[in-house]
């Protein structure tokens, strides 16, 4: 395997972990919730979570800066994209921060517009190579 083979495996994988968990956890809450899982719980999964997903994240963004020198990504598709990443970490960032002294329907709505964001993060990479 190339060196540009492996960052891009690497990428999609720190991405898919990061918008998979996304998912997983959009369905995971409201049923754990619904289950009579007690705050605790909830807040050690969401722990959980932030330390897989900031691993992936940090990953991603490392491999993808690599990928960008090496491939000569169209200036203005890496901007948008950069611009979508910058806002989705800062958005999850600021979830992790307020998490604790802001309702469940606030997490819920940050957390859907993050799962959103990384979505179309997504649709920007594959546009960037179609």
């Amino acid at each position: 395997m190339r060196l540009d083979q492996i960052l891009l495996w690497t990428h999609l994988l720190a991405v898919a972990v990061w918008t998979g968990g996304l998912i997983t956890l959009a369905a995971l809450v409201p049923a754990m919730r619904k289950a009579g899982a007690d705050r605790p719980l909830l807040q050690a999964t969401a722990r959980q979570f932030g330390r897989i997903s900031w691993t992936a994240m940090t990953v991603a963004v490392i491999t993808g800066v690599w990928q960008v020198l090496d491939l000569g990504i169209p200036w203005r598709m890496l901007e948008v994209k950069l611009a979508l990443v910058a806002s989705v970490v800062a958005l999850a960032g600021i979830h992790q921060v307020t998490a604790k002294r802001t309702s469940a329907a606030v997490r819920g709505a940050i957390q859907g517009v993050i799962l959103v964001i990384s979505i179309a993060i997504f649709g920007v990479a594959v546009a960037t190579f179609t």
